[in-house]
């Protein structure tokens, strides 16, 4: 079930557009419902190199950069140390690439998920020091690694740690952090960075960009960098504003043009033209992240950085093998997971607690995000664990409950827990599976409001007001991502005048509609079964394509996005429509 709702724009729509009268109104409104105030405006459309922020204001970048400056100076071993999925990824070649402009004398590691697990580990710095590693640089990890920093200065191998994710605090609220030699993290409580929303790659590159301020690097070629940012800051689903949006604008248009080998390899392969946003997050990060899932993460890597072509298109290859078996992995363990699921009657239960002991633990996630959405319940998928007893999962939750808040107060029941309000990794003894699963649900405070899906829309428009100069200026707001997602419109009373399906494979949904006689196409490009299937129970037949023609008064309400569509030198304003009433 779901509920649409019209976003508030806090009152800002009237100054945007009394101060930057040369955008229409309903772009000023859509700027207000992004919390964008009219000082912002150009600033957020037209994002600048120049607007970035001081990459000093960080806490420890200063001694960070001394550290690094006197390893290069000094030819000291440098090693990166990344994570396995397609931040951690970017994060590692962007350092890489980075540092490596000015030595040589530099490699990376990134774990294992099955064998090591996240983040670094005792192992990698063993085999840091057998390979002569004097500094170490973790980056979209490290944050929680105390043990491991301890093992580091044991070892006489220096740290710095650059990471994003949340910091740990002691039992009475003070802030606890590994003892390595600089820990740049911007949401360490005593960093005043102005911008707190970067992902893993983007406080990679502002070490960068300070690296390449000290030593009077080549601007174009950090700015090249770009292209891996936007990799990252789409993929991690951090919030499209301020730097980030500056590094995705930024970043799309080298990756559009760009002379890296395994870029474009990989680009062929997936058979993409142009690439987006959405080709970014639906088909080339899911390739990165598919080498971490199921094999060795050090293969995207390889690729970004490999400069002869035959190798990286043998990379290229082999990450769109590894996401073939990836989605049939995921699409096997959704399919059976779901059954028991209802079998079991679990979709009763306020939180969704399943248990497979087929499912290969990688992609454990993904199912459970795929619940989530099916059922709008949050879900915790758990799998066997390497160890003996021992369960993993990972779990995914909806708008108002706040999944690593409940699970901590259960902390008890597990054996490892982290994440966050929307998602979290955790391993638990098999044993306290069904006590989880009662306790979680017994005291879950849900109540019926929580399963309705809320869908915030930036306006109503009727069709008389839809225009191409209002459809190009849209494209001022790309790129769409968290906290900047494409314009959502809504409009009432709209007559459906034809429908058909078209598509390959037959599952697009295609229509004409009209409102005061004024007709667009619409198309519906997912949940055909579903809509298919409301529109013959809201017209009481068992056939709406055969016989339409026999139904008066098709009248809906829909929520869309309009585009420009250009077919055989024509072009049309196209409803890309998201749901429908």
């Amino acid at each position: 079930m779901k509920k649409w709702f019209i976003k508030s724009d806090n009152g800002l729509t009237k100054e945007n557009f009394k101060n930057n009268s040369e955008f229409s109104y309903i772009t000023c409104q859509l700027l207000a419902n992004r919390k964008i105030d009219y000082k912002n405006v150009r600033n957020f459309l037209y994002p600048n190199y120049k607007y970035l922020h001081n990459p000093f204001l960080m806490k420890d970048l200063d001694t960070a950069i001394e550290i690094l400056v006197d390893a290069i100076d000094n030819n000291l071993h440098i090693q990166i140390v990344g994570d396995y999925d397609q931040d951690g990824n970017s994060s590692t070649v962007v350092l890489m690439k980075g540092i490596g402009f000015f030595t040589d004398n530099i490699s990376f590691s990134i774990p294992h998920r099955i064998e090591d697990g996240y983040g670094i580990s005792k192992g990698i710095v063993d085999n840091a020091k057998k390979n002569n590693v004097d500094l170490i640089i973790t980056c979209d990890n490290g944050i929680s690694a105390f043990e491991v920093a301890e093992y580091c200065n044991s070892m006489n191998i220096q740290m710095i740690i650059t990471d994003h994710h949340q910091v740990c605090f002691d039992d009475k609220g003070n802030q606890i952090l590994p003892k390595a030699k600089a820990i740049i993290n911007p949401h360490r409580i005593d960093c005043e960075y102005p911008f707190k929303e970067l992902c893993g790659v983007g406080v990679a590159f502002k070490l960068m960009q300070a690296l390449f301020d000290e030593l009077g690097g080549d601007e174009n070629y950090l700015i090249d960098l770009l292209q891996f940012v936007s990799m990252g800051t789409v993929c991690d689903v951090v919030d499209l504003v301020d730097e980030n949006r500056f590094f995705v604008k930024k970043g799309l248009e080298i990756l559009n043009s760009s002379k890296n080998i395994g870029i474009n390899k990989l680009k062929t392969e997936n058979e993409i033209g142009k690439i987006t946003t959405t080709s970014l997050g639906f088909k080339l990060g899911p390739c990165i992240n598919a080498a971490g899932r199921l094999e060795s993460a050090s293969i995207g890597v390889e690729l970004f950085l490999e400069e002869d072509e035959n190798l990286a298109d043998n990379y290229a290859k082999k990450l769109i093998e590894l996401n073939e078996k990836r989605k049939n992995l995921t699409n096997e363990a959704y399919s059976r997971v779901n059954l028991k699921i209802k079998e079991n009657e679990y979709f009763n239960d306020d939180i969704i607690v399943i248990y497979d002991d087929e499912i290969h633990e990688s992609i454990a996630g993904i199912v459970a995000g795929r619940i989530k959405d099916h059922y709008y319940k949050p879900t915790l998928v758990f799998s066997n664990a390497k160890e003996e007893g021992i369960l993993k999962g990972s779990a995914r939750s909806i708008e108002g409950y706040d999944i690593i808040s409940k699970l901590r107060d259960f902390s008890n029941l597990f054996e490892k827990l982290g994440g966050h309000a929307m998602a979290a990794g955790f391993s638990i003894k098999k044993e306290n599976l069904d006590t989880l699963r009662n306790e979680l649900n017994k005291n879950s405070e849900l109540v019926l409001e929580n399963f309705i899906e809320k869908i915030k829309i930036d306006c109503s428009l009727d069709f008389k007001l839809l225009n191409y100069n209002i459809v190009d200026e849209l494209k001022l707001l790309e790129p769409y991502g968290k906290a900047n997602p494409e314009p959502l419109f809504g409009t009432k009373n709209v007559e459906i005048k034809c429908i058909s399906i078209i598509g390959k494979n037959k599952n697009v949904i295609k229509l004409v509609l009209s409102q005061d006689s004024i007709e667009f196409s619409g198309i519906i490009f997912t949940n055909f079964d579903k809509y298919i299937e409301y529109l013959n129970e809201k017209f009481k037949t068992n056939d709406i394509i055969s016989k339409q023609d026999d139904i008066k008064n098709k009248f809906i309400d829909i929520l869309y996005t309009p585009v420009i569509n250009e077919y055989m030198n024509t072009k049309s304003i196209q409803l890309l429509i998201k749901d429908i009433r």
